[in-house]
């Protein structure tokens, strides 16, 4: 009841901020099931070919790496494309260099708007609370003299509730965003380390 009577106190403004936190958190829960889904699709596909790598086995692996929708199936399989009788290991890791370059944006997508809602949901706050202000100051020089610091100190902490909602929406998002960074980081770094051991089981020199 409370979060209603603050949210209803902070005038138009916090219609948008809501908006933003609606899209923000969107993005996130996306992003965040696409990030967890690619994850596990990776490590399962690299467990699943470590062994027939080093027994040298690489149809099944080309078998198992084409069955796969991970990242890692993507990156690997431009090595196999290339991996040849007496080709050099500079080409395979060449191939997967490319592979990584087209998978890597993939990962990253639309999670760098998360810190672009996050910073227009605390301008749009100050810009309530100076529009509020404006209004305050407005309403309070036609009062009587009486009511002014009454009415002055009402329309004040009004106007504030729209940078306490914008930061409020805004600090998550913050904590979102370098959450996942950090999580597509960490994936990026195990496709990139797989795709290294994978090209020194499939080349000899």
């Amino acid at each position: 009841m409370e979060l209603v009577k603050f949210f209803q106190a902070g005038g138009s403004f916090m219609y948008p901020i809501l908006f933003v936190m609606a899209i923000g958190l969107a993005i996130a829960a996306d992003r965040l099931f696409y990030l967890s889904k690619m994850s596990r699709a990776t490590n399962k596909l690299w467990t699943l070919i470590v062994p027939m790598l080093k027994a040298n086995d690489f149809v099944r692996a080309e078998r198992a790496i084409g069955e796969s929708k991970s990242p890692l199936a993507l990156v690997l399989s431009y090595g196999f494309a290339r991996a040849k009788p007496a080709v050099k290991r500079e080409v395979v890791e060449s191939a997967m260099e490319e592979g990584v370059m087209e998978v890597v944006p993939l990962l990253e997508e639309r999670t760098h708007y998360l810190a672009t809602l996050a910073n227009v949901a605390t301008l749009l706050g100050l810009l309530g609370t100076i529009i509020g202000l404006i209004d305050a100051f407005a309403v309070v020089a036609e009062a009587d003299p009486a009511e002014k610091a009454d009415l002055l100190s009402g329309s004040i902490s009004v106007a504030m509730n729209t940078t306490a909602f914008g930061l409020i929406v805004a600090i998550p998002l913050l904590l979102i965003h370098s959450y996942l960074a950090t999580r597509t980081s960490k994936l990026i770094d195990t496709i990139e380390m797989a795709a290294v051991k994978c090209s020194n089981l499939m080349v000899d020199e």
